[in-house]
């Protein structure tokens, strides 16, 4: 998965279903297109700023990351159980690692590392960082950290993070996770009913 965030007034934008596996956020103004980053890393590099979505296998490839760009690991995997990578793998790439040791099942709480791993992710995109944000396969842990990302930092409500990721990738949060983000959804709208939440600077 691919997003893609400009500095721009937050507005709904459609884009073509094209089945791809690449998700456009409310922010970016012109149609993108489907991204395959082993076929088509250049064009990855002709836009300041990316938040891919992927499993192991892209996370653990260093030379794919180095041609892409990417300045900033988000491991929804992290530990000796799961993807056991950690800010060492990286040293030599000059890559900042951030782990989140988490399973994918509905009785995990996700909630405690929601804050930490947008604030991660928000900085890196302050610095105009590429962050790779990656669990096992893609679809769940590291969704809901990036979902949650967007609600938190980006001002999205969970339904339209939810829209505009599935009309270009397919993401399958757990149950347990759903609910999580349920949560979060009804919390951030109490606040901003009450006048308590001001959208970060970009």
């Amino acid at each position: 998965m691919l997003i893609r965030l400009r500095n721009c007034c937050r507005k709904q934008v459609p884009y073509p279903a094209n089945g791809g596996d690449e998700y456009q956020i409310c922010r970016f103004e012109s149609p993108g297109r489907h991204v395959d980053p082993q076929q088509h890393s250049q064009s990855w590099k002709q836009h300041p700023v990316h938040l891919p979505c992927v499993d192991r296998f892209t996370a653990q490839n260093k030379p794919q990351l180095a041609n892409l760009g990417i300045t900033h690991v988000l491991n929804a995997a992290h530990g000796p159980q799961h993807i056991d990578t950690g800010p060492r793998f990286y040293n030599d790439a000059n890559i900042e690692y951030h782990g989140v040791e988490a399973s994918d099942c509905k009785d995990f709480d996700l909630r405690p590392f929601f804050r930490d791993a947008a604030e991660f992710i928000h900085v890196a995109l302050r610095q105009q960082g590429k962050v790779l944000v990656h669990c096992a396969r893609g679809i769940s842990r590291s969704a809901t950290l990036v979902l949650a990302y967007l609600m938190l930092r980006e001002g999205l409500t969970l339904v339209e993070a939810l829209e505009a990721v599935r009309r270009h990738r397919n993401i399958l949060p757990n149950a347990g996770f759903l609910n999580q983000l349920r949560q979060l959804d009804a919390s951030l709208a109490r606040q901003r009913n009450k006048g308590q939440i001001a959208l970060p600077e970009k």
